[in-house]
């Protein structure tokens, strides 16, 4: 019962956190996207792929892998997060490095969009900063205690709602192209303020001592057992990612289509479209981040049964929101996108996917279930098809003349192929027991 109600209320309170931040975040892109307008946020999504890729390699999975390894128990805390801190920071000198010496090619040959340089070059000083706050952050997962984070993240976002009211205004009268760069800015200052916060959390009866914080093989070897095959998942997804509005651009710009016309309809895909369909995407990624830690010590434990029971219920969960919402989308998707952006740009896109996205939002309960029982090799090896497929479809439905549509069909078969295939594995696992 103790560790039900555990589970319960640190779901509970990432959801009643995620329904604060969500709402703030819905504010604020309400404001930055009325400030800037259609063709900045068209740029800001052409380089949020490359991105998410790097982002991901910067953080190498460590909120997961050291959640996973707190709850398990089998390290000092500390030397979990010395260890970690010193992998990351040497990843992300990498990472900058190679950033800064590859931005002007991935701007003018891979996105064919010169404006894009400044964005690359803003983006890639973020990525010591929140990989650092990364590890805070999974040390509170691995903990269950969610305070820290839902207080982080609140904070984060009200830093951020400021720093664009009072700024973002007077820089777009300078130039477009820096008010998008500052919100990677913005990014920088958020994050210090998380790690600030996180800090305060801290047990003060921690006892630091030059043992404690030294790192060790063995440590580092837990590590990169957890996150390797993690990370290896998520990198597959985000080159998928990555390459989507590449591939996307030369395509449609092949099929006759203009360059006006794709940074248009891919920035209201990606502002209005998938903003609005992932709503309730704080619920499952406070249920996933619950079950991770919960996952890890019943399969450890061997307790089979805690362990089925705890999938169901996220996977119930995420059913009884996800429904719903979609089906509020198809009847009142019109009526909710002119009431958040007042625009009707992007709603074709909403109603075609609406009625899939219920899918969408148990992928990553079943993903997180599986990096649970050490299986996250299974999910690396269904991401890679999955991207392959989806970069094929993409591919041949652009030539098909289909416009941003191609895009839309895409992510339905992309969807279908992951979770079915997930679906499977988790079944299998359960036979075997």
């Amino acid at each position: 019962m103790k560790n039900k109600n555990i589970f319960f209320k640190s779901t509970l309170i990432l959801i009643c956190g995620g329904i604060i931040t969500k709402i703030l975040g819905f504010i604020i892109r309400i404001i930055y996207t009325r400030i800037v307008g259609e063709e900045v946020i068209g740029l800001y999504s052409l380089v949020m792929p490359t991105y998410s890729l790097l982002i991901t390699i910067a953080t190498l999975a460590l909120p997961t892998t050291i959640s996973k390894l707190v709850a398990e128990n089998k390290h000092n805390n500390l030397k979990i997060i010395s260890t970690g801190t010193i992998l990351i920071m040497t990843i992300n000198f990498i990472v900058v490095t190679f950033m800064l010496l590859t931005a002007r090619f991935i701007s003018n040959v891979l996105l064919q969009e010169p404006r894009c340089y400044l964005l690359i070059i803003a983006m890639s000083f973020t990525f010591p900063i929140i990989s650092i706050s990364s590890i805070i952050k999974g040390y509170f997962y691995g903990k269950q205690n969610m305070v820290p984070n839902v207080v982080s993240n609140i904070f984060e976002q009200l830093i951020r709602g400021l720093l664009i009211y009072l700024f973002v205004p007077k820089i777009m009268a300078v130039s477009d192209i820096l008010a998008a760069c500052s919100l990677f800015l913005f990014s920088f200052i958020e994050e210090l303020v998380s790690i600030f916060i996180n800090l305060l959390f801290l047990p003060k009866h921690i006892k630091v001592h030059k043992g404690s914080l030294k790192p060790d093989k063995m440590t580092l070897k837990s590590i990169l057992d957890i996150s390797l095959p993690t990370v290896s998942s998520r990198i597959i997804g985000n080159i998928g990612y990555f390459f989507e509005p590449i591939i996307l651009q030369n395509i449609l710009l092949y099929a006759g289509c203009s360059t006006n016309y794709i940074l248009t309809e891919y920035g209201a895909y990606n502002a209005y479209t998938i903003t609005i369909l992932t709503v309730p995407s704080f619920f499952i990624t406070a249920i996933s981040s619950s079950l991770i830690p919960e996952v890890s010590k019943y399969y450890l434990q061997k307790n089979y049964y805690l362990l089925k029971k705890r999938l169901k219920e996220a996977l119930k969960f995420a059913f009884l929101i996800g429904i719903p919402y979609s089906i509020l989308l198809i009847f009142f998707g019109k009526n909710i996108l002119h009431f958040i952006y007042q625009t009707k740009m992007g709603l074709n896109y909403i109603l075609i996917l609406a009625p899939i996205f219920p899918l969408f939002y148990i992928e990553n309960i079943l993903m997180s279930f599986m990096q649970g029982i050490n299986k996250a090799k299974i999910t690396m090896r269904i991401t890679i098809v999955g991207v392959i497929i989806k970069n094929l479809a993409l591919i041949i439905f652009g030539l098909l003349h289909t416009g941003m549509y191609a895009l839309v069909i895409s992510e339905i078969i992309n969807i279908f192929f992951v979770v079915f295939l997930n679906l499977y594995y988790t079944q299998k696992f359960f036979k075997t027991l």
